[in-house]
């Protein structure tokens, strides 16, 4: 008999076409990310647009309907598969009596719930609260009653007001703490550098398999999951390669399409493991009907944060799903291209260890060269 999951998680999808393709791939992830976020979905309302309306984002009619079916699914929350404005969330809640949570929100939930480390944490929560800075305009009440309290207000300050100013000064100290502990990843990562270790990071779209394959790698043990996100902390270990030395291998947070700028900005600190990275490998799911657009949104991310120039191999993750034979391909110039393996059952992680020794005897050849050269001048 189908039980009524606990109030606060029946969930009601909102996917809108504006023309940008691939609905199912966006409306499976958008499942996805709700269920990482303990919700149940109990139903999807489609709708198609040019742009976004201004009060409604789908139009009063189309929130009409949303609403009627929000209440015949007995829906605690609408989440919506876009971002939202403030107040297009506030019409809207008045609209269907229940919780509006747009993309933004339930991935920056999801990070809220996966974060372990103090440093994670501490990124996640100015993430978060970033984002609420923008949100503080709801009708609430108790936010038009002026509050009374020794040393928390000025004379004829508002709860509004309070909350943005206690924000601010949350904020403020949160950034402080993450600047130190910025400025301690930086002086592990120069010397790293002294000491001429070539860093390597992995790179990809969430549940691509990058810390399976960092396992398989490392043996280190990382937290892997068939999950959106499963990944939050930075993880940095040894790699042997044989005449090669040793390099380090880091495996990153996942991105997403679309991921909020709040939440890229947040986790600066732990993404400039990235940055300072000599070689990415992108891990991509080949698995993903969606792979082109994921790689697209990866290299996005990877601008953003000025990461776009580094150097790059593509991993084609999942070949024990597709049938593909490992295989190391390359472009026109004779430069490794890609590497198809599979990070779960270890085919083809012996040629992207052969790859990578041969990557890091020719970084070893360079910074040689440029040694005996700066000795020579």
């Amino acid at each position: 008999m189908f039980e009524r999951p606990a109030a606060g998680n029946r969930a009601l999808l909102v996917q809108v076409d504006f023309g940008q393709g691939q609905i199912d791939e966006r409306l499976s992830e958008i499942t996805l990310l709700a269920e990482s976020a303990g919700a149940t979905v109990v139903g999807v309302v489609h709708a198609k647009r040019s742009a976004p309306d201004p009060a409604h984002f789908v139009g009063k009619g189309k929130a009409d309907e949303i609403g009627t079916t929000a209440q015949l699914y007995e829906a605690d929350i609408v989440i919506f598969n876009h971002d939202i404005t403030a107040a297009q969330q506030r019409n809207l809640e008045r609209k269907f009596n229940c919780r509006v949570v747009d993309r933004s929100a339930l991935i920056l939930d999801i990070f809220a719930l996966r974060a372990k480390s103090h440093e994670g944490k501490l990124q996640v929560e100015l993430a978060q609260l970033q984002h609420l800075s923008t949100r503080l305009v709801r009708g609430w009440t108790h936010l038009e009653r002026q509050k009374g309290g020794i040393g928390l207000r000025g004379p004829g300050e508002k709860q509004l007001e309070t909350d943005r100013r206690l924000l601010g000064e949350r904020v403020k100290l949160l950034k402080s703490r993450l600047a130190t502990l910025e400025r301690q990843r930086a002086v592990r990562r120069r010397a790293r550098e002294r000491r001429d270790v070539m860093s390597i990071s992995l790179v990809g779209y969430t549940n691509a398999g990058k810390s399976t394959l960092f396992n398989a790698l490392t043996k280190a043990g990382a937290y892997a999951a068939d999950q959106l996100f499963a990944t939050l902390d930075t993880t940095s270990r040894r790699l042997f390669l044989g005449e090669a030395g040793s390099v380090v291998l880091s495996d990153t947070v996942g991105f997403i399409r679309d991921l909020p700028h709040s939440l890229v900005a947040a986790f600066h600190a732990t993404l400039e493991e990235t940055v300072s990275a000599d070689l990415l490998l992108h891990v991509v799911d080949s698995a993903s009907e969606d792979r082109e657009g994921q790689i697209a949104a990866v290299n996005g991310v990877l601008e953003e944060i000025g990461a776009g120039g580094l150097p790059q191999i593509l991993v084609w993750n999942k070949i024990d799903v597709t049938l593909a034979s490992p295989e190391v391909q390359r472009d026109a110039c004779g430069k490794i291209s890609r590497v198809l393996l599979s990070a779960r059952t270890s085919e083809g992680l012996d040629l992207l260890r052969e790859v990578l020794a041969d990557v890091a005897l020719a970084h070893k050849a360079e910074l040689a060269a440029i040694s005996a050269a700066a000795q020579a001048g």
